[in-house]
């Protein structure tokens, strides 16, 4: 009975496995096989490099779009690495038992606030902010990234924090024998230690960010164009097609899966560096 148990349970995740895969397979054949011809029939020097997105003009251009995004991410990357990471190094050696029972589930709650709730609480509460600091608009490359460096933090803290708890004791107890301090010992002992699980951490926030769609939407400003500050407005990738997909048809309909085919790519880049940074720190 148990022998038929454990064989039932086998074949139960091995089709579970294959149902999985073959989401992944069938995702990626619709994709290519609408975005690849489109952009054949555009050129893809035209689409990739091109500079003005005219539907109406059948004018395809998404570098502005690929600049846009890469812009925001760094932004958000460049907020967000050093207070996800300075936090989780925070709840791993320094936070006191009772305070880390109020911090550590409201980290997890971030985490599962949705995006569309982000979206509301930037355009409230960063965008007027900027607005009145600047006395521009308020909804550009900086708001977004402000917004989607509050959105991989939880993110980074999660994976940070567990690959510094991770870390063998010993590591600490060997840095305070040898005479350095609590914070010495940390920060040049045990952070250095779980390198390869904090750039994990930033590899995924750099996912969750170049990947949103709803919140950066709504405080960008989606404006096509190649930004010129950190104040001017942008389109990202994610906001092309979400913007423009409900009335798109024939070739704008085939350019906007071109463009998440290119979005596609710059995952599967991302997911690949996680891969080989893993494979680092396990050997």
């Amino acid at each position: 009975m148990n022998r038929f148990k454990e064989e039932a349970m086998r074949a139960v995740f091995f089709i579970a496995a294959c149902v999985s895969i073959l989401a992944v397979v069938t995702i990626c054949v619709f994709m290519f096989a609408n975005g690849i011809p489109a952009m054949a029939e555009i050129g893809v020097f035209d689409f990739l490099l091109g500079t003005e997105w005219r539907p109406g003009n059948d004018i395809y251009g998404i570098f502005p779009m690929i600049v846009g995004s890469i812009y925001v991410t760094a932004g958000a990357l460049i907020i967000g690495v050093p207070i996800g990471v300075l936090c989780a190094v925070f709840m791993a050696k320094f936070c006191p038992d009772k305070v880390y029972k109020f911090v550590k589930p409201a980290v997890d709650l971030l985490a599962g606030i949705p995006s569309i709730v982000y979206g509301f609480f930037g355009l409230v509460v960063i965008v007027p902010m900027i607005r009145n600091i600047f006395g521009v608009s308020g909804k550009g490359v900086l708001t977004a990234s402000i917004l989607l460096g509050i959105m991989i933090l939880p993110t980074i803290i999660s994976v940070t924090e567990a690959s510094l708890r991770a870390v063998p004791e010993s590591y600490y107890e060997g840095a305070l024998a040898l005479g350095a301090s609590h914070e010495e010992s940390v920060f040049f002992t045990v952070v250095p230690a779980a390198k390869s699980g904090i750039t994990a951490g930033v590899i995924l926030g750099v996912g969750r960010a170049i990947g949103e769609a709803m919140a950066v939407n709504m405080v960008a400003g989606n404006q096509p164009i190649i930004p010129d500050s950190i104040l001017s407005g942008v389109r990202t990738l994610t906001a092309n097609v979400v913007l423009e997909m409900g009335y798109a048809a024939d070739l704008h309909r085939e350019a906007l899966i071109a463009t998440a085919v290119v979005l596609f790519v710059f995952i599967l880049i991302i997911n690949m560096l996680f891969a080989l940074v893993k494979r680092k720190g396990d050997k």
